[in-house]
């Protein structure tokens, strides 16, 4: 059986408004017959792939997710401006290549766009129907391909539309999988599974009632806001769990194993420090956790999550919180055997352990 690597993770985040609905309310959930606050595993992946952590820690082993990748061809096409340096912000750097004209750079373009999924309605659509998730070597490929095309002045061929891999180093791919319907050879199964963080106790969601003021308004007419408004919040200390199919990660990573141990790292850093966007101005809602327990071996993976099916209610709510979830660890190793093979934690609550040494349990190669 593969070697798993989970993570059961405490934070508290006060009011906040991190995860809407459609309405703008923060995301909830029923579990145990009380409504629970609720965060997204689509938001929280996204604020940990898209952070600084993951930046730093995996340089030059991140891709692009867009649908507009048509769109940077025809422009690099017409202005001769590699693909990445645009992608980078670069798009008025001094052409490196010799721009080709409009009309065929967009049916170029266009052609080069319907390999990586459905177009747009549209004669020569830049853009696909569906987000696509393009490594570092992908986007080298393209790349390479627009400066052969400026050069040559010849369409692209089947064989040179050929751009998308099978193996690359695409951390975040590797980790959180791709799905191409256009393409499914290229898909990338999820070596990471990712809960929706929801609340160990109860939540009411409540309204903040706000105004702003007119600056220059002098009250000399009219004592009243400039302006009036609404929004909902709530706060409350979440459980977070995460699954890391270890060997399907390297296996992502072309057998990597110094990448696969760089992208562990990331990802428990990340998750233990960056919190989701929504709201922060309003909120500053920032935290870092304050409780992780890692687990590591070859036994099914499971959820800690009932260890919160009643909510919680005592004053001292993250001890509590803790105390829970150690005990039912311990009692699920009493009824059913040993649940891994060696686990790690960190408190922040009680100030014990570190996240160093927790990130080099997750990282080292045990199996």
């Amino acid at each position: 059986m593969s070697e798993f690597v989970q993570l059961h993770m405490l934070v508290s985040y006060g009011p906040s408004n991190l995860n809407r609905d459609d309405l703008g309310r923060p995301k909830t959930a029923m579990m145990g017959g009380a409504q629970r606050l609720r965060v997204s595993s689509q938001s929280l992946k996204r604020a940990w792939r898209t952070s600084d952590i993951f930046a730093d820690a995996l340089d030059g082993h991140l891709g692009v997710r867009t649908k507009g990748m048509g769109a940077l061809v025809y422009q690099a096409l017409t202005s001769g401006v590699g693909v990445a340096e645009i992608m980078k912000g670069a798009g008025d750097a001094p052409a490196t290549f010799k721009p080709i004209p409009e009309e065929k750079a967009r049916k170029w373009a266009s052609d080069i766009a319907g390999t990586f999924g459905k177009l747009k309605s549209g004669e020569n659509a830049l853009e696909i129907e569906q987000l696509a998730h393009f490594s570092p070597e992908e986007i080298a490929a393209i790349d390479a391909l627009v400066v052969r095309l400026a050069a040559t002045g010849n369409a692209p061929d089947e064989n040179d539309k050929k751009l998308l891999m099978e193996r690359h180093t695409a951390a975040d791919i590797a980790m959180f999988g791709r799905m191409l319907a256009a393409a499914p050879v290229y898909n990338t199964e999820a070596a990471v599974q990712v809960s929706h963080a929801v609340t160990v106790h109860a939540v009411a969601v409540e309204d903040d009632y706000f105004t702003a003021v007119d600056d220059l308004n002098r009250g000399d007419e009219d004592m009243g806001a400039g302006h009036l408004g609404e929004t909902e919040f709530a706060s409350g200390l979440f459980y977070v769990y995460i699954c890391v199919n270890r060997d399907l990660l390297r296996e992502n990573l072309g057998g990597d194993e110094a990448l696969t141990a760089a992208a562990l790292r990331a990802l428990v850093e990340a998750a233990a420090k960056i919190a989701p966007t929504g709201k922060q101005n309003s909120f500053a809602s920032r935290a870092y956790a304050s409780y992780l327990l890692a687990e590591r071996g070859c036994q099914q993976p499971r959820s800690l999550s009932v260890a919160y099916l009643k909510p919680l209610q005592d004053a001292d709510l993250l001890g509590s919180a803790i105390r829970t979830l150690t005990e039912t660890r311990d009692k699920m190793d009493a009824v059913y055997g040993k649940c891994s093979d060696a686990w790690c934690d960190m408190n922040a609550h009680t100030g014990e352990g570190t996240l160093q040494k927790l990130l080099d349990f997750v990282a080292g190669q045990h199996a």
